[in-house]
């Protein structure tokens, strides 16, 4: 085999890391589709134009689905706001947005099998965390400035957060992720209702019992509002699974994380349910080392042609 084809592996291999086999991940496939889920309702209150901050724009589904189908609406969202689809009014229990549902109760469940973790206070400000399992007490504010979520160089890294009641963030406040890459994931395991205030940066995936709301300005720029037995409000704001934005730090972007959903896979069990398992560690690249790793190999493979057949 010459050196050339023995490049392309070993760059996916550096990127991405080795295949993680039947393990299904933490989010089922419809779940994993929505960027924002609702129950009973999910609503958005600004106009299709409010400056300064402009409309709301989802990058994902949007979907509802409850028992009672004369709950299912999205109110107040065009489709033009929204990449994927838009999921709403009477369908039956194997419609995509019901099989969400189920997939998100089932996540939730997952989730909490991982055990209560690392006990940390109400309010996260100014703490750098390395990946791991938290809980976090309820509070006035479980953010007021920044929290770093800092992946220590491994691209599948990952980090629960264990909200046994709410999750409520202040005006302005930010979620960091840093020094991690494609493979990572990020969950808010929320045992009540989220209020994601105004003009807050927020990371990850918001999976809570009751309603999520998101007041004016708030962005999610890399992760998912799923609620699980209430309502979604909005209000101007940007939520989305395709994380091509820049989320600032050492890590520039998380295109192809699919909404920060890694960093765990399910080894399946009995009644849906199953074990949640890290992926294995898998470094990030410096900055330019694929491209002069593969300047290397293919200059390798060069100077092999030149030289001369052996005798």
């Amino acid at each position: 085999m010459n050196a050339m084809k023995l490049a392309v592996p070993l760059l996916v291999t550096l990127a991405y890391g080795s295949s993680q086999g039947l393990a299904a991940p933490i989010l089922g496939s419809d779940l994993a589709s929505f960027a924002v889920l609702g129950h009973s309702t999910v609503t958005n209150t600004n106009p299709a134009t409010n400056l300064p901050f402009g409309p709301t724009t989802i990058g994902g589904n949007v979907g509802d689905w409850a028992t009672s189908v004369a709950a299912n609406a999205v109110v107040g969202l065009l489709p033009t706001q929204v990449s994927g689809t838009i999921y709403a009014g009477p369908a039956p229990g194997t419609s995509t947005q019901a099989l969400a549902q189920s997939q998100l109760g089932i996540a939730r469940t997952d989730l909490g099998l991982l055990g209560p973790g690392t006990p940390e206070p109400v309010d996260l400000s100014g703490l750098t965390l390395f990946p791991g399992v938290y809980t976090v007490p309820a509070g006035a504010s479980n953010l007021t400035g920044t929290l770093t979520l800092d992946g220590q160089g491994n691209a599948n890294a990952f980090w629960v957060f264990q909200m046994p009641s709410t999750l409520i963030t202040s005006p302005g406040s930010v979620v960091n992720v840093i020094n991690t890459g494609p493979g990572a994931g990020l969950f808010w395991n929320v045992g009540s209702s989220a209020i994601i205030d105004t003009t807050t940066t927020f990371e990850g995936n918001i999976l809570a019992l009751a309603a999520i709301t998101l007041n004016t300005g708030a962005t999610i720029g890399c992760g998912r509002a799923l609620a699980n037995t209430a309502a979604v409000t909005m209000d101007t704001n940007t939520i989305s699974i395709g994380c091509t934005t820049e989320l600032g730090g050492s890590t520039t972007h998380l295109a192809g994380s699919n909404g920060l959903s890694g960093g765990l896979t399910v080894i399946p069990g009995p009644n849906g349910t199953g074990t949640p398992t890290p992926l294995p560690f898998a470094p990030v690249p410096e900055p330019g080392t694929l491209v002069l790793f593969g300047f290397g190999l293919a200059g390798l493979f060069v100077f092999r042609k030149r030289l001369p057949p052996v005798a």
